[in-house]
This record gives structure tokens, C-alpha cells and sequence, in this order.
């Protein structure tokens, strides 16, 4: 819902850092793979209780996130590949980051398998609309909005490191957040498939 809503505020910032790794010579999946990086080093900062760096870490990983898509409609480098590269990579980072909390917080391995679940079907419902879907969106697939996007995602993944005590709470909370946006994204296919 954040990426959906917020993205026309965040642009400016986003399209600076598209600029700006350009200028450097990197490509758009050369920033993909920083991202992915970035992402998977979260994990190992979660791991070894660097809290703080841990959250400071996956937003970089973000912020790149959204940069190599800017960066590949700016220089006009937009691929299947390179949007291959950006889902699959995104799933990586986010199930580094549950199998590092399933490792640190055991109390909470049947909420994270939960959460892996309802990431699991949304996803699968995301990528089949898109894959079907007549439609085109700014991205190279059609995107659907819904309640759980990447934002709320490392916002709920930020609080889940944070605050460990609580953490059964908060991924129940981003489950049932995720789930939600499954059933959006099934209504909507339903509508524009039929």
C-alpha cells in the first residue's frame, strides 16, 4: 500500500540514486545484486544481534531495490531478466531474513513458517495475475497494489528485529497483513481475468 501511495514522494530520492549509480557505471542488475547483498548481509547482522545495523542494512537493500528499476526505465535498460532477477532476489532476502529469526528466536519457527506460507501463496498469485494479465504497468509485468507490499514489509521485518520479545505478535500481525493482500490480489484477478 506504501509503495503504491508513497512512491510518487520517494522518486525524487530514488531516481537521484539512479543517477548517481549510473554515473559510477554500474547497471540496473549490477544494482540488483547490491541489493541482494545488502539484503542477505541483514541476515547475518540478525544473527549475530547487531540490531540496529541489521535494520540500517536491509534499507539500504530497499532503497536499491527501487533504484535499479528507476535506473533501468532512465537508461532505457528495462529486461525480462532484469525483472526475473528482481523478484526472485526480493524472496531471497526475505526468507534469509525468517530462517535468521527462526534461528535466533525459536519460540517463534511456527509463526515464521506461517508468514513463509502466506508470502508463498500471495506471491504465487501475484506472479500468475502478472503473468497473464494483458495489462502493463510502470513496471515491465502488471503490479498488484495491495495491503503488504515491500514497505510494510521491512517495516514489519524492522519491528520483528527490534523487538524479539514480541515477535510472535508481529509476525502474526504481517501473516495476517500478507493474507489479506492474497485475497485482495484474488478478487482483483478475478475481475480483470474474467
Amino acid at each position: 500500500m506504501l509503495d503504491t501511495y508513497g512512491r510518487k514522494y520517494m522518486n525524487p530520492f530514488i531516481n537521484y540514486g539512479a543517477m548517481f549509480f549510473g554515473k559510477l557505471g554500474l547497471t540496473p542488475n549490477n544494482v540488483t545484486v547490491l541489493a541482494l547483498i545488502m539484503g542477505i548481509t541483514t541476515s547475518v547482522f540478525i544473527y549475530f544481534d547487531y540490531k540496529y545495523i541489521a535494520i540500517i542494512v536491509l534499507w539500504i537493500s530497499g532503497y536499491l531495490d527501487a533504484v535499479d528499476g528507476a535506473m533501468a526505465r532512465r537508461l532505457n535498460k528495462t529486461s525480462s531478466f532484469g525483472t526475473v532477477m528482481d523478484i526472485t532476489f526480493d524472496r531471497i532476502v526475505e526468507i534469509s531474513m525468517i530462517l535468521s529469526l527462526a534461528l535466533k528466536i525459536k519460540d517463534a519457527n511456527f509463526n515464521l513458517l506461517i508468514l513463509a506460507s502466506a508470502i508463498l501463496i500471495s506471491m504465487t498469485i501475484f506472479l500468475t495475475v502478472g503473468a497473464v494479465s494483458e495489462k502493463k504497468g510502470v513496471k515491465s509485468f502488471y503490479y498488484q497494489a495491495g495491503v503488504a507490499e515491500r514497505t510494510e514489509g521491512f517495516i514489519l521485518f524492522s519491528l520483528m528485529i527490534l523487538f524479539t520479545q514480541w515477535m510472535p505478535l508481529i509476525t502474526n500481525i504481517f501473516s495476517i497483513m500478507v493474507i489479506v493482500t492474497a485475497l485482495q490480489r484474488l478478487l482483483e484477478a478475478k475481475k480483470i481475468l474474467n
